[in-house]
């Protein structure tokens, strides 16, 4: 389980998107990146969290910021979910759970009395040098978004993390 800090590098993975690419961290050196991973396609906060980044895509991008979903769902759930909403950046397919246990956020839950693995909703800003500058886990929904756009404009701006 990673337990990175602001300022330490995060490790580079690869995995494949919903058009089929293979995505390697890596190739983002140069802009910040915002990674979220969510638990599944199609469920109600999941939607509402992806329409939320999809609706401040534009604000991200001209920071020079990427924004990656992420979440144990195929290709084809990833394809379907990104047409349905017209998500307009990567959602990263982690099949095998590699990248959510790398990066901590895939955990023991508990719903109705049932335990099970799962994502723990989480998000995490990349420097454009590929280092840490924040994170959010177990993410509440309403106003989260607007943290992170906040983050990156901070860390833009040399204010550091908050």
């Amino acid at each position: 389980m990673l337990q990175l800090q602001p300022g330490q590098p995060v490790p580079d993975f690869t995995l494949t998107a919903g058009s089929g690419e293979s995505v390697t961290l890596s190739q983002f050196r140069g802009k910040y990146v915002v990674l979220y991973f969510y638990p599944k396609d199609m469920t109600p906060t999941c939607t509402e969290e992806s329409c939320q980044f999809r609706d401040y895509n534009g604000q991200f991008k001209a920071l020079n910021t990427e924004v990656i979903g992420i979440s144990p769902d195929d290709l084809k759930s990833h394809g379907k979910f990104a047409a349905k909403y017209e998500l307009p950046f990567l959602l990263l397919s982690d099949p095998d759970h590699e990248v959510c246990e790398l990066f901590g956020v895939w955990q023991l839950k508990k719903m109705y009395g049932r335990e099970y693995m799962g994502v723990v909703r989480s998000t995490f800003v990349i420097d454009p040098q590929g280092k840490l500058v924040r994170e959010w886990r177990g993410v509440r929904i309403k106003g989260h978004v607007e943290q992170v756009l906040e983050a990156v404009k901070a860390a833009q701006a040399g204010v550091g993390t908050l």
